[in-house]
């Protein structure tokens, strides 16, 4: 019962202190847990990630998803698992130290406002659709099953993209789908830091086990998100899966055949959206809770003895 009965002002005193200025060390901890939490949660929930993809390009049930895996065989089941590995653990660590770098840039003495979470969310989106872009393109390739025979691996991809012209590595390779990318990682970012800790703070007041609000403030913020940009997630995954100079459709063309293909109802563009409902509580709600239980460690160890 003793670690249950935090007081809301405990909770906060902790949340104000995080946001003193020259708490340098504390960015260097951000940017270690993002690392860890991301790649702990991509492992995790790879297989439902796969499945997921398999019902964006083809707008397929997830029966039917599941079972086109399985013919595949277990051989390829992992398969492309290792850029998101590689892009998830660069992306939890750009995400949560740049947003702090940037956050503590814009508003050096906390507490910080909903305009200033927004802004240091928005510009570290930015950041990362710039540094993640090309892993997130590899990435759908390696996972379309209609590429498995002419692109095999990881390595044949960049050998095709690298055969293009300097522009066309760009463009057409490695940048393939960026804007709709950038447009995604950017709100996307800003939402979830907007409202991460205002969620976080509210459910500390109600008494909860210090764990939960975090936990609950990740799930429920991040799946909302997620759910509210899955448009752009599967037009980047429709944009990303084509490659070759011949029929590549532009950023408008693919959203027309996106519309059209899926019959032009918006319920069959959110087709896997129950299984991303799970993967994003499963993946920001371990990554927020995480978060949390690292700065309450780094914190009650430099606690100031009065």
């Amino acid at each position: 019962m003793g670690e249950q009965n935090h007081s809301p002002g405990k909770e906060l005193q902790h949340r104000t202190r995080a946001d003193v200025p020259g708490k340098k060390s504390w960015h260097s901890q951000a940017y270690a847990l993002g690392a860890i939490s991301n790649f702990m949660s991509t492992f995790l929930t790879f297989p439902i990630y796969k499945v997921v993809f398999r019902q964006q390009i083809h707008a397929m049930a997830v029966s039917e998803a599941v079972r086109q895996l399985w013919h595949e065989g277990p051989q390829y089941f992992y398969r492309g698992i290792y850029p998101p590995l590689l892009s998830k653990t660069l992306q939890g660590t750009l995400l949560f130290g740049t947003y702090d770098s940037l956050l503590y840039s814009l508003s050096p003495v906390g507490p910080h406002s909903l305009g200033h979470r927004w802004a240091a969310g928005l510009m570290s989106g930015v950041v990362e659709a710039v540094a993640l872009s090309p892993f997130e393109r590899v990435q759908n390739v390696l996972q379309d099953g209609r590429k498995q025979a002419r692109f095999p691996s990881t390595f044949s991809i960049l050998k095709e993209f690298n055969s293009y012209g300097l522009w066309g590595r760009l463009s057409l390779g490695y940048y393939r789908g960026f804007w709709p990318v950038l447009v995604r990682n950017s709100l996307g970012s800003a939402l979830y830091f907007s409202f991460k800790d205002p969620i976080q703070d509210g459910l500390a007041q109600q008494g909860l086990p210090h764990w939960v609000p975090a936990l609950v403030s990740g799930s429920v913020n991040g799946t909302i998100t997620c759910l509210v940009l899955y448009p752009l997630i599967v037009l980047v995954a429709n944009m990303q899966s084509h490659i070759g100079w011949q029929s590549m459709p532009s950023l408008w063309a693919s959203a027309q055949d996106m519309w059209y293909t899926r019959g032009r109802k918006v319920l069959l563009i959110y087709r896997g959206g129950s299984l991303v409902i799970l993967r994003s509580s499963v993946t920001w709600g371990l990554t927020t809770a995480i978060h949390d239980f690292l700065q309450r460690k780094s914190h009650s160890g430099k606690e100031p003895k009065d």
